[in-house]
């Protein structure tokens, strides 16, 4: 059964037997009590990777999230969140403005949205702007560049949720590597280095590990650590995840320009696919495909009809209360033949002939 729902872009799994052994799966302590080794040097190994001046980990997302907006809450500013920003930081952000500071929404990636939401924040304060680096319904960065450069007009901060970027994009894109190289995420992709970048990002999509990072300059690092409250509360990574994070920045340095360009090829055969069957998708060279369907078509009918061909998919909105889509999550270890059968399974449902009259499972 062709399984098109997994975000393991670059088809990294990390089984028992790849990782390095380790005597304890867990230490026992808080990291506020200090890292070990093995820990620290991941976090210099990840700050290398990114090219950012120091690198915290954490469990996930959500732990590094809340002690961010936690080290902003007594301060006098304005958050300006992206109406496509994920939930997992909308919830941090929920923590600060319950303690009094504005939160102001705008338009997705619109630099011209942004500065207006800027001009309404109150007199004083500075803008702590969330973003997400990548649209996966579209495959297109944020407007990084335009948005730190407003951001560090105004001396506030930009605050990056790379996750979906990670692993895929990276530096000196070109029409032969669309992604570029590296893997390091949208900064690395737009060039950018500032120290008001504040970068947070999940390696579970493009690394496959289920470990979290916070990256920037050394000494907000610092402060950061010395801040956290999840360091002194929660567990921190287990060894596994870090075993798992040191083989995914091998395997990437020695072989991730290999599984990005199989990346591509599989997405562009599924593309090429779609297009002889008259379709088309969101998503450009991401993973993420998500059909542009005629309306006539029942997207929640159609991803049921596709399962009972044996082909999964994801069925989800655009955003809360949006349009039901379809989506075919691709990854570096699809086989060619994983691609044909989904495509096949389309056809047999959607083909020039039924466009203009589906298939009454899956009408509307």
């Amino acid at each position: 059964m062709p399984d098109f729902t997994s975000a393991l872009y670059l088809g990294l799994t990390h089984g028992h037997g790849s990782l390095k052994p380790w005597s304890q799966l867990t230490t026992g302590r808080p990291a506020a009590l200090g890292f070990s080794r093995e820990a620290a040097d991941l976090e210099c190994a990840l700050a290398d990777f990114l090219g950012c001046g120091a690198v915290a980990i954490g469990p996930s997302t959500f732990h590094l999230f809340w002690d961010l907006f936690d080290m902003f809450a007594d301060k006098d500013i304005a958050v300006h969140v992206d109406s496509g920003a994920y939930p997992i930081a909308r919830w941090a952000v929920g923590s600060v403005c319950a303690r009094g500071a504005p939160q102001l929404m705008f338009r997705s990636h619109d630099r011209n949205a942004l500065q207006a939401s800027l001009a309404r924040r109150p007199a004083g304060s500075r803008p702590l702007v969330l973003v997400d680096g990548l649209n996966p319904l579209t495959g297109q960065p944020a407007p990084l560049p335009d948005y730190l450069d407003l951001v560090r007009r105004m001396k506030g901060w930009l605050v990056l949720d790379d996750t979906q970027a990670i692993g895929i994009f990276g530096k000196n894109p070109c029409c032969d590597r669309p992604l570029g190289s590296g893997g390091a995420g949208t900064p690395a992709w737009f060039g950018l280095s500032d120290a008001r970048l504040i970068r947070v990002a999940s390696l579970a999509k493009g690394f496959g590990v289920p470990l979290a990072l916070i990256g920037g300059s050394r000494a907000f690092i610092e402060r950061f650590k010395a801040m956290s409250k999840t360091r002194v509360h929660c567990s921190p990574p287990s060894q596994a995840d870090l075993a798992a994070t040191r083989r995914a920045l091998i395997v990437n340095s020695r072989h991730g320009e290999t599984l990005r360009r199989r990346l591509i090829q599989v997405i562009s055969l599924f593309r090429q696919g779609l297009s002889r069957l008259g379709l088309t998708a969101g998503g450009g060279y991401f993973p993420v495909q998500t059909l542009i369907l005629p309306g006539c078509i029942s997207a929640a009918r159609l991803h049921t009809a596709l399962e009972c061909l044996g082909v999964a998919t994801v069925l989800h909105r655009a955003r809360r209360g949006g349009q039901a889509l379809v989506s075919f999550v691709l990854n570096a270890g699809h086989r060619f033949a994983d691609i044909e059968a989904g495509l096949a399974a389309l056809s047999m449902l959607i083909t020039s002939r039924t466009r203009q009259k589906p298939a009454m499972l899956i009408q509307e």
